[in-house]
């Protein structure tokens, strides 16, 4: 009974903390770089503060990410997504969570979580052999999270070159969900 207790009071929690970051009301201040929340900047006036605030499109609550995460890695725009979906040898790979997915994507993306896809290197074309894992026929995997805040794609790119998934065969499309959205092309909605 203890245990169903601690499981129930943890989804309560756990969710609570979504459901938080979730929901950050228009106006409060963001981070810029890590935990910094300013960053102060030469002007032919004087120095200048820049800050950031959360917006209404709610999609832009975390840190700044790098455009290119690790060294090897290929930024991209929406013109190489486009080309990516109909390339055989390429994934267009959603690494949100799976209920970020379902309130939309990219078409003709698949989903894989960050917080799985080490385990699921082998839908990249690689193979494991005891705990290794060869990747020397891997796809071209084009990551993509909810934008430039999202810490997610970069999490999974991290992790999968960290297990042997060569660098240069991943594009962090960096713009992820919240650029997609912003230029008028459509989602799908309740796809995994």
């Amino acid at each position: 009974m203890k245990s169903l207790v601690s499981l129930v009071l943890g989804l309560v929690v756990g969710c609570g903390a979504y459901a938080q970051a979730a929901f950050v009301p228009v106006g409060t201040p963001l981070n810029i770089i890590g935990d910094q929340k300013e960053f102060t900047v030469k002007t032919k006036n004087g120095p200048l503060v820049i800050t950031r605030k959360m917006t209404a499109c709610a999609k832009n609550g975390g840190s700044l990410q790098e455009v290119v995460p690790v060294a090897g890695v290929h930024p991209v725009g929406e013109i190489e997504i486009l080309h990516a979906l109909n390339d055989p040898e390429a994934l267009v790979v959603d690494m949100r969570d799976s209920n970020d997915r379902v309130k939309g994507t990219i078409p003709g993306s698949i989903g894989i979580p960050y917080t799985e896809v080490v385990a699921r290197m082998g839908e990249l074309g690689c193979s494991k052999t005891g705990d290794k894992w060869n990747c020397d026929k891997a796809k071209k995997v084009y990551a993509f999270c909810n934008g430039p805040v999202c810490p997610q794609s970069p999490m999974a790119i991290k992790a999968m070159t960290r297990e042997g998934f060569p660098a240069e065969r991943i594009y962090y499309y960096r713009g992820g969900m919240l650029d997609w959205d912003a230029l008028g092309f459509p989602s799908i909605k309740d796809e995994f």
